[in-house]
């Protein structure tokens, strides 16, 4: 699987919530490091629980012969067939992503979790664009973790489902929850999990490693924007990457001045809050070798500026910095996965506010390449933060560009949280991430980069170019037409992810 591939798992927010919304957090490294092994202290005398699976095809009612997984199957036989007997006596199997929970059956385990991993037969869904065998192994084990969190188990021993990294990769996630502002005394227990009969270790600890990454960007996006500021963010990232072995420059608002970024320092004059840029770097392999360019939007709280939201639309705008948690989280995940690639990371951070100097609608900004843009609206602030962090990344000669950011409401409105909205100029890079999105389970779709949309951003005759064109619906495509001016010569990849910024788990596609 190609490099892009292996990392497309770590780059989305929503649909693998199976807890609650994935909106918005970080503040102390020490909660951070805990994302590293998800081990908390345990005595000996705690409580453990067991996850196993268990396979059903559709209308098969008469159970003449319970088709355990393997582990399962090991499991019965040395409780001498009480588990079957239990679950024949229970009604109903569990169906696909269900947990049913038994107590007592050995002296080892003081409870297991009987996962519904639907047929034995199911594989990737042409129609559905999805590996559902996989999809079926991190829900189902993500329900069962979380029934047993209630439970205050301090241990979870998962098995392998034939397949490690995606059992590790839903029990991480499952169990995981932002609770850092709750009180300590009514805050959930995270437990230890433990691989079970298996000996892939390597796929559980890489499942573990990209269930990590999702939660810090989960953490990072969860923590109130009162909390999270700019500054705030900048210190955050040079713990939680400094730590890791990364180089992480923070580069204040005097050089973006010098740097002529002034479609990125428009966004920020109505806020308090001073804009930064943040530059990452990772070296996995030669230092001559081109590096990847991810760029993440990073405005901590987008209010609309002088084009008020309204407070509806506000509530989950301290995620608004998602593509900025992202590239964080994912960086932080090629570097202990130790991949062979070179990473520069650009991140530009503000707050969109509507204060006494904030940008007005009709305002003519600026951009770092000399392109004069016409703002026809203070909202549209995403698209304005990263053109500049986009041109300035041909400094690099990059392999590729991924940039990634919460633009558009259009694309929430056509696709629902189904998906991620992709713009390329790329064949090749789009095939790579439609793939890797079937076996991870985070859908993607692409979307058209035609002259028509071209046009509606350029259609004017007073500046070079403007944020929205006349046209109504199809936000999506127009943002991405406004960033390509921005692009520099390569291939590009820009990823919308506004429709799985947030999600409450509720609707599951297995």
């Amino acid at each position: 699987m190609s490099v892009i591939s292996s990392l497309r798992r770590l780059t989305f927010v929503g649909l693998r919530t199976i807890r609650q919304v994935a909106h918005i957090p970080v503040r102390l490294q020490s909660k951070i490091d805990n994302f590293d092994d998800m081990e908390c202290a345990l005595d000996a005398t705690k409580t453990r629980a067991l996850v196993i699976g268990l396979y059903m095809s559709t209308g098969d009612i008469r159970l003449q012969e319970l088709k355990f997984t393997p582990s399962a199957k090991k499991y019965n036989q040395s409780v001498n067939g009480e588990l079957d007997r239990q679950v024949r006596l229970g009604g109903p199997l569990p169906k696909k992503g269900e947990a049913r929970l038994f107590y007592g059956l050995d002296d080892v385990f003081n409870m297991i979790a009987l996962v519904g991993l639907g047929d034995i037969c199911d594989g990737y869904n042409e129609i559905e664009e999805i590996d559902e065998s996989k999809e079926a192994i991190r829900t189902g084990v993500g329900v069962a973790c979380l029934a047993l969190q209630k439970h205050r188990i301090n241990a979870i021993h998962v098995e392998d489902f034939g397949h490690a990294e995606s059992a590790a990769e839903g029990a991480a996630l499952g169990v995981w929850v932002y609770q850092e502002l709750k009180n300590k005394s009514k805050q959930l227990l995270i437990p230890h999990l433990e691989l079970h009969d298996s000996k892939d270790c390597t796929g559980w600890q890489i499942g573990l490693q990209k269930a990590a990454a999702q939660n810090l960007a989960r953490q990072l996006m969860d923590t109130p924007a009162n909390i999270m500021t700019p500054h705030t963010f900048a210190q955050n990232a040079v713990q939680i990457l400094c730590n890791s072995g990364i180089n992480v420059e923070v580069k204040v608002q005097g050089w973006a001045e010098t740097q002529k970024m002034g479609a990125f320092l428009s966004v920020a004059k109505g806020s308090c809050e001073s804009a930064i840029f943040l530059e990452i770097s990772y070296y996995g392999t030669n230092f001559d070798e081109r590096p990847i360019v991810l760029v993440g939007s990073g405005v901590t709280f987008d209010s609309g500026g002088l084009c008020l939201k309204k407070p509806e639309n506000m509530q989950y705008m301290r995620g608004d910095m998602a593509g900025a948690a992202i590239v964080i989280a994912t960086t932080r995940a090629i570097a202990h996965l130790q991949l062979p690639i070179n990473i520069r990371g650009l991140i530009p951070l503000c707050e969109s506010m509507p204060g006494c100097l904030a940008l007005k609608p009709g305002e003519v900004v600026t951009a770092m390449n000399g392109k004069n843009i016409l703002v026809e609206s203070t909202q549209h602030d995403g698209r304005l933060v990263l053109a500049d962090a986009l041109y300035y990344a041909h400094y690099f000669y990059p392999r590729f560009i991924v940039d990634i950011g919460t633009i558009s409401k259009d694309l929430k409105r056509s696709m629902a949280d189904t998906c991620t909205g992709v713009f390329t100029n790329s064949d090749s890079l789009w095939e790579q991430i439609r793939m890797a999105g079937v076996h991870t389970g985070d859908r993607v779709w692409r979307f058209p980069l035609w002259e028509y949309f071209n046009k509606q951003v350029t259609n004017t005759e007073s500046e070079d170019i403007r944020t929205m064109g006349h046209a109504r619906g199809g936000g999506h495509c127009r943002a991405a037409a406004f960033l390509r001016h921005f692009v520099p010569c390569g291939e590009w990849l820009h990823l919308d992810i506004y429709g799985v910024m947030y999600a409450d788990g509720r609707i599951l596609y297995t």
